[in-house]
């Protein structure tokens, strides 16, 4: 026998339930333009503050300040200001869609636009992403067809993937971006792979894995970091920090490392944190590292810190788990309104055009909604044949499986 108090573990608890008061006391909050911008060949190990500190450029003011600012023309920022507000009325109405049960399943990006968006402006043509189901930005941002993502989350007859992916599960190639899989984690160490090969081949294209908070805990997301930072490997290594993995808050998954970012430092990588609700800090970083990927100094690790506005899906009541004012209380404010108040500031924009061009952009979405239902919805319409069920699994398709196609009629 020994006198030995008894073990216990240590469970972290979020600071708020439902009915509390909202509390983002943890978040600390650099100030705009404090933040020094690096060389990119900077040492990994010179630069380990970044992955405690948050990259700004925009104050509360709505000014671009300090030396991350000044990457963006104004055309180029309203184009991203576009992008995001296009983004949003698109979920305004594929969750609409989602209630009539025009299809199964629908992922909002709201409060998040910047990340996807602003990144994707930072890449080339050929440079390949590896997304997770919150960065339809990525396509929306490289000009993809509205009507061609809609058929894919319809699985109607025009759907691009023949109704074998979930909703919102997108992928496409000539836009760079890798078919989503629904086993979280899984395309990070994919992203990892493609780099490396096309480092390999002696070409020029980098990749981009993607990755939330609640994956990050997943065996997958160290195994890509271990061959990332031991071969080099051409790719930035993204985590979206939107504080909820679903209905678990992310202190689960960060454990205490303190701050996601950090998870780099103990592989060598150079880690940072941005703001993720401001697309000039993410462009600016995101070209950074993709700088850094291209010039073969290796990978990069950055955390965007943001916030999941909505629900983590159509099958998601978050009201159960965190207080409803609390998106009002997130400190880093709204994507969208952030950018459009510092082009008005910049006399680029206005309150009236702005209204405006909600309209216009709500019109264009509800025309290609209409173009998309003429193909089918998920109860309605037409829809993929049954025979594609049996293509495209093989080069050559084996006998069992043809002889499975003749019994099904096709």
């Amino acid at each position: 026998m020994t006198d030995n108090a008894p073990l216990s573990l240590h469970v972290p608890e979020p600071a708020v339930r439902p009915g509390g008061q909202p509390d983002f006391s943890n978040v600390k909050i650099a100030r705009a333009g404090a933040i020094a911008r690096p060389d990119v060949d900077v040492a990994p190990e010179d630069i380990r503050d970044l992955a405690y500190s948050i990259i700004r450029v925009l104050n509360r003011e709505g000014q671009a300040v300090g030396p991350w600012a000044g990457q963006l023309s104004d055309e180029e920022l309203l184009v991203g200001l576009r992008n995001m507000m296009t983004l949003r009325a698109f979920d305004t109405r594929m969750l609409m869609a989602q209630r009539q049960g025009k299809t199964s399943f629908y992922m909002q990006h709201l409060g998040e636009e910047a990340v996807s968006c602003a990144f994707r402006k930072a890449l080339q043509k050929g440079d390949m992403n590896f997304p997770t189901y919150r960065q339809a930005g990525l396509l929306i941002a490289d000009d993809y067809p509205l009507v061609t993502m809609m058929n894919q989350i319809f699985s109607n007859e025009a759907d691009p993937l023949h109704g074998r992916q979930m909703p919102v599960l997108h992928s496409s190639k000539e836009h760079g971006f890798f078919t989503v899989s629904g086993n979280l984690a899984t395309q990070y160490v994919q992203a990892v792979g493609w780099a490396m090969a096309s480092a390999i081949k002696g070409d020029t294209r980098v990749a981009a894995a993607w990755i939330g908070d609640g994956s990050t805990a997943e065996s997958d997301f160290h195994s890509a970091l271990v061959f990332a930072s031991t071969y080099k490997a051409p790719v930035i290594l993204n985590i979206v920090n939107n504080q909820w993995a679903i209905s678990t808050f992310q202190g689960i998954a960060r454990g205490g490392s303190g701050t996601f970012a950090a998870r780099g430092l103990g592989f060598g990588l150079p880690a940072l944190r941005v703001d993720g609700n401001d697309y000039l800090a993410v462009y600016a970083v995101a070209r950074w590292a993709i700088e850094r990927a291209r010039r073969n100094l290796g990978p990069t690790l950055i955390e965007y810190v943001t916030y999941r506005v909505g629900a983590h899906s159509t099958s998601d009541d978050p009201s159960v788990y965190r207080p409803k004012t609390e998106s009002e209380s997130w400190p880093l404010g709204d994507p969208v309104l952030r950018l459009k108040n510092h082009l008005i500031l910049k006399g680029v924009w206005s309150e009236e055009r702005h209204t405006q061009a909600e309209a216009e952009i709500m019109d264009e979405v509800i025309d290609a909604q209409k173009q998309a239902e003429e193909h089918g919805t998920l109860h309605a319409g037409g829809r993929p044949s049954v025979r594609d069920i049996f293509e495209g699994v093989y080069a050559e398709m084996p006998p069992h499986v043809r002889r499975q196609r003749q019994k099904a009629g096709y």
